[in-house]
């Protein structure tokens, strides 16, 4: 698999994934993290228009997105429950999402953002088993929680290469 920037272009089937994402997410028993419009189609073209939106390709079928962030987070300011592995400067993954389909989605995202930068920060909500899971099985720790801009609570990871 393969990643590149996002383009407007990619925006159908980027909204195509998404929303079986969020169907994945409601029938595994999450149905409140990204409701039913996370993230919303304006996101979704802002993503693209700032570049930070990534696609992930299967024989150039766009089969994963992600958006790649290396600006502090306001929301990694406070952790409870834990600490951050390091006060280093860090990327951070968010709204990521991939065809059912395919498996490899989170690896293939971690694999390009560690050509970027040696510190990976991600959160997901506690309801997400298998996202938990996944960031475990490739080398995130578990650091504390941290609270959403709206103040919902997230499970704060960290990857350090």
């Amino acid at each position: 698999m393969q990643v590149r920037k996002g383009v407007i272009e990619d925006y159908n089937r980027i909204i195509e994934v998404y929303e079986g994402a969020r169907q994945f997410m409601r029938e595994s028993g999450n149905s409140t993290q990204w409701g039913t419009t996370h993230p919303s189609n304006d996101l979704v073209k802002n993503d693209i228009r700032d570049g930070i939106c990534h696609v992930i390709l299967d024989e150039d079928k766009v089969v994963g997105v992600f958006a790649l962030l290396f600006d502090e987070d306001p929301t990694y300011t406070y952790i409870e429950d834990g600490s951050w592995l390091n006060d280093k400067p860090y990327g951070t993954i968010h709204r990521i999402a991939g065809d059912v389909n395919v498996r490899g989605i989170l690896k293939t995202a971690l694999e390009y953002a560690t050509t970027k930068i040696d510190n990976i920060r991600i959160d997901t909500h506690e309801d997400n088993q298998k996202m938990q899971y996944l960031l475990e099985k490739y080398g995130f720790k578990r650091c504390g929680i941290i609270y959403l801009a709206d103040g919902r609570p997230r499970i704060a990871y960290h990857y350090e290469k």
